[in-house]
C-alpha cells in the first residue's frame, strides 16, 4: 500500500510541475515577453536528457533486481527448458536493442542540442541504412521463428508409444481428467452420450474404455516420463495452461487438440527448490471463458513413477460394473 501511495505521489508531482510550467508560460505571454529559446536553454535540456538516461537505466535495473523473485521458478519439463531458452534469446535481443536505441536517443539529444547559427543537415534518404535496418531485423526474426517452430514441432509431433495418455476435458468452469488405463488407449466418446452421470460422453460399448479412469480436482503425472495430453471442450474455447511446464493448448469444441511433455521435477522437489512447502503445480484456463473463468483451476501433482502407479491402482475404472446387493 505504501509503495502504491509513493507511485501516486510521484505521478501527481510530475503533473503538478507540468501545470506550473504551463502557468509560467501563460504569465510570460500576458506580460508581453517573447519566449525565445536560447542556446543556454538547449544545453540545459541536453544535460537533462543525460540525467534522464541514467535514471532510466538505473530504474530498469532496480526493477529487475526488486521483482526477480516474482518470476516463475525454473521450468519443470524438458520442452519447458527449451521454451525458456527461446524466451531468454528474445530477451537478450530486446535488451541489446533497448540499450542501444535509448542510449543513442538520449546521447544525441545532448550532443546535438540547438546552437546559435547552426543548421541541421538535410538527410532525406539512404539506401545503405534502409538495407541495414531491413535485412538485420529480418535475419533475427527468421532465427526466432525457426527456433520457435522447432520447439513447437517437438511438443506437437506424435508422442512415443509408451507415453502416458491423458484426456483433459474442459467445460464451464472446471477440468476433468481421463487416464487411458492399462491398455493406454482412450475409449470412444460421443457428445450425444453426455449426461449428469457421464459428463465426458464415454461409450460403454467401447472395449478400450472399460479401464479408463476419470478423476477431478487433482491431475497426477509421473516424473521423467512423457505424457501425451488430448484436449476437448464441451461448450466454448478454453485454454489449458501449464505455467510451470511452459505449455499451453486451446481446447476447441468439436475437435481434439494435443501435445506432450515430460515432467522433470516432482512436486516435493519443487517445494524444496522454492522453499515453499505449500507449493503446487497448477492447471489454469487461459481464455476468458465466462464469469467464473478465474476459478477454473486444477492442482497438478508430479511424483515418482512408483507413487503414480500406486495412486492410479487405487482408482476404479469409470465404466466398471457397480456392486449391487443380492436380492432375496
Amino acid at each position: 500500500m505504501i509503495k502504491f501511495l509513493v507511485y501516486v505521489a510521484i505521478i501527481l508531482t510530475v503533473v503538478a510541475v507540468g501545470y506550473l510550467v504551463r502557468v509560467f508560460e501563460l504569465a510570460q505571454a500576458l506580460k508581453g515577453k517573447k519566449q525565445d529559446v536560447t542556446e543556454r536553454d538547449n544545453k540545459l535540456m541536453g544535460r537533462t536528457m543525460l540525467g534522464l538516461l541514467v535514471f532510466l537505466f538505473g530504474f530498469t535495473i532496480w526493477q529487475l533486481v526488486e521483482y526477480s523473485d516474482k518470476m516463475l521458478p525454473e521450468a519443470a519439463s524438458i520442452s519447458g527448458a527449451e521454451t525458456d531458452a527461446l524466451l531468454d534469446f528474445n530477451f537478450a535481443i530486446i535488451w541489446i536493442v533497448f540499450v542501444l536505441t535509448q542510449f543513442l536517443l538520449f546521447w544525441f539529444s545532448y550532443k546535438y542540442y540547438g546552437r546559435d547559427n547552426n543548421r541541421a543537415t538535410y538527410f532525406p534518404h539512404s539506401n545503405k541504412l534502409e538495407m541495414i535496418w531491413t535485412v538485420i531485423p529480418a535475419i533475427v526474426l527468421a532465427v526466432i521463428i525457426i527456433f520457435g517452430l522447432k520447439s513447437w514441432n517437438n511438443i506437437t509431433a506424435p508422442a512415443a508409444a509408451e507415453s502416458t495418455i491423458v484426456q483433459l476435458y474442459s467445460k464451464q468452469f472446471d477440468w476433468t481428467a481421463r487416464y487411458a488405463g492399462k491398455d493406454n488407449v482412450l475409449g470412444e466418446s460421443n457428445y450425444k452420450l453426455i449426461s449428469g452421470s457421464n459428463e465426458l460422453g464415454m461409450d460403454a460399448n467401447s472395449p478400450e474404455g472399460k479401464d479408463d479412469i476419470v478423476v477431478k480436482n487433482e491431475l497426477h503425472l509421473p516424473v521423467n516420463k512423457e505424457v501425451e495430453f488430448k484436449f476437448n471442450s464441451r461448450d466454448v474455447i478454453h485454454s489449458a495452461y501449464f505455467p510451470h511446464f511452459r505449455a499451453q493448448m486451446n481446447c476447441v469444441p468439436g475437435m481434439t487438440t494435443m501435445f506432450h511433455f515430460t515432467p522433470t521435477i516432482t512436486t516435493a522437489e519443487m517445494r524444496q527448490k522454492t522453499g515453499n512447502e505449500a507449493f503446487d503445480y497448477i492447471l489454469l484456463c487461459n481464455k476468458i471463458c465466462g464469469n467464473s473463468h478465474y476459478n477454473m483451476q486444477m492442482t497438478i501433482i508430479v511424483e515418482t513413477e512408483e507413487e503414480y502407479n500406486k495412486w492410479l491402482s487405487e482408482k476404479k475404472p469409470f465404466l466398471a460394473p457397480t456392486e449391487t446387493a443380492e436380492v432375496k
